[in-house]
């Protein structure tokens, strides 16, 4: 059952599935590799940037629609660079100023860590029936965060992740993307173990670094773009010297260097790896370029963040487009290639891609560059959902609540006893320390096996494979948790004693400042007087004032303008 397991993960990343075995899938992989021609090459997504000479990003993505109102504003920036919601100071700074401070907090890399943290699909336990813990794990993620909030640039967070244990000044910790993937220690078959993290870490690095579903080229060509399976095989032999089969023995979080006892690089048969084929060296996808002889991990590297790689480029533009606007130019980020879609607006795309490397690869000068944007200050931007754990920490934020302690060993937080109950002895037990529930979401404990319910019904991926855009879901549950949980409410009770705490029993100051703290605005007189009959009737109903303010607070927290940014 445990292989069955290991291949069915193996599958899960080519789209082709079960009609793979009709697509080129031969007996001799090398043998039989059809060629590149020019008409692969002709793709948009292969050619060199296209720059038009004095273009710039208000230019090319065309006409604002006007200025937003400056709290909208202020909210929609805060969101995006922190992911929590203004503090009061926040409202009174010049624009540009709160964008700098913004960028300079702490809170720009534990916000932004997440989405690269989706594409390395990172959790702190192994998935599978067992799902052990990784006691180490956390230590990549704390590595994430702190790289975004140094700004180390791009190219550097990009190779250190694949080759920072053979760098020049290379910290191994961030080879923890190579070792995140599922994992069964304990399964009987070795090699095959050994067989699956490998095509996993080559999948992985594919969608991550390139844009594009490499998978599908395990088991045979690949039907649509110009990678052979041989091509994959000869991808995946970069890393055959990280991964040792260590008998019912977890990875570790770091990638090694074996030098002993290392497997020659093979294609396998139909993905088959009690079928070895032909051997093969190391070398990048042919249409992408030639390989320097005996080129190792490090080399990779470098190539894959080059300049000149097009692909990195344009992957990277395209999703940090889409973090900030909710929606990629080029509509399915984890495919460029053919089956992918072409960008609706392709000279935009480029600007953005070559706009990295003249930032000085800078991810903190190009956020710049895009809120400061005439596009970016618009109205009329389309309403995008918080995900879960923005949710989570904008609520904790606005009670009052966050505990800013940084780093460390994820938290395991309460779970409910009908979803902590399905867990194996101990796997579901809170920490102790009830301050420790309230750290920022992405230093609770990523099980791979259990999401937080918050998170699983807000469309956190499930970290089996990288996840280039997560999906976005409306349904009923997700209202029933904001407003039913024992979190949601407990919030709300926080805000409503600190706001009491400052304003009395006066309903229109109260009804202000909670306005203010939730939605970064004035109230209108309308809601001013809708407000204080609220809370009137509701202190008949629910038996006391106390009460029926943390239910005005509650409902503040489940509108749209709180669960949504503009």
């Amino acid at each position: 059952m445990k292989g069955v397991m290991l291949r069915a993960l193996l599958w899960s990343g080519c789209a082709c599935q079960l009609q793979a075995a009709a697509i080129r899938a031969t007996d001799d992989p090398v043998r039989d590799e059809r060629p590149v021609t020019e008409e692969d090459r002709r793709h948009w997504a292969y050619q060199t940037l296209q720059i038009k000479a004095g273009a710039t990003l208000d230019s090319l993505a065309g006409p604002a629609m006007g200025m937003a109102e400056r709290a909208l504003l202020i909210r929609r920036v805060c969101l995006d660079l922190t992911g929590l919601p203004p503090r009061e100071a926040d409202l009174a700074k010049d624009y540009e100023t709160l964008v700098d401070s913004l960028l300079a907090s702490p809170a720009y890399g534990e916000h932004w860590a997440q989405w690269w943290l989706d594409l390395a699909r990172f959790a702190e336990t192994d998935g599978f029936e067992y799902d052990a813990d990784r006691p180490r794990a956390w230590q990549y993620r704390d590595w994430v965060i702190a790289a975004l909030n140094r700004d180390l640039p791009f190219d550097e967070f990009v190779r250190q992740q694949l080759a920072g244990d053979l760098l020049p000044g290379g910290d191994p910790a961030a080879t923890g993307f190579l070792m995140a993937a599922p994992d069964m220690p304990d399964l009987n078959s070795q090699d095959e173990r050994r067989h699956v993290l490998l095509n996993d870490i080559t999948s992985t690095v594919g969608t991550a670094g390139l844009g594009l579903t490499l998978g599908c080229a395990q088991c045979h060509d690949h039907p649509y773009d110009p990678v052979s399976q041989a091509d994959f095989y000869r991808l995946r032999a970069f890393f055959d010297n990280t991964i040792q089969p260590k008998e019912r023995k977890p990875i570790g979080p770091e990638a090694r260097v074996f030098t002993e006892g290392v497997p020659v690089s093979r294609v396998f048969i139909r993905g088959d790896f009690r079928r070895p084929g032909p051997a093969v060296p190391a070398a990048y996808p042919r249409f992408l370029g030639t390989t320097p002889q005996g080129a190792d991990r490090a080399d990779l590297a470098r190539w894959l963040t080059d300049e000149g790689n097009v692909l990195f480029l344009r992957a990277t533009a395209n999703r940090l487009w889409q973090q900030h606007f909710g929606r990629p130019l080029s509509e399915v980020p984890g495919d460029l290639g053919v089956q992918g879609r072409p960008p609706e607006n392709p000279a935009l795309l480029d600007w953005l891609a070559a706009e990295l490397p003249r930032q000085g690869w800078s991810l903190k000068r190009l956020h710049k560059v895009i809120v400061m944007s005439k596009t970016y200050r618009q109205a009329g931007l389309a309403p995008r959902r918080l995900t879960g754990e923005m949710l989570r920490d904008a609520m904790l934020s606005v009670s009052g609540r966050l505990n800013p302690k940084a780093g460390g060993p994820g938290v395991r937080l309460p779970l409910p006893a009908e979803v902590g109950g399905t867990l194996i002895k101990k796997q579901g037990d809170a920490h102790p320390d009830p301050a420790e529930h309230d750290r920022r979401s992405i230093y609770a404990f990523a099980r791979r096996n259990l999401r937080l319910p918050m998170f699983e019904l807000f469309d956190r991926p499930d970290a089996q494979s990288a996840c280039a855009r997560r999906n976005e879901s409306t349904t009923a549950p997700q209202a029933l948790m904001l407003i039913n949980s024992g979190f949601a409410q407990d919030c709300a009770r926080s805000l409503a004693a600190s706001l009491s705490k400052q304003h009395g029993s006066e309903a229109r100051a109260l009804i202000t400042a909670a306005t203010r703290r939730c939605l970064a605005r004035l109230p209108s007189e309308a809601e001013l007087d809708a407000g204080a009959v609220f809370l009137e009737q509701q202190t008949e109903r629910a038996g006391g004032f106390n009460e029926s303010l943390a239910d005005y607070c509650l409902a503040l927290m489940n509108s749209n303008e709180f669960v949504f940014v503009d």
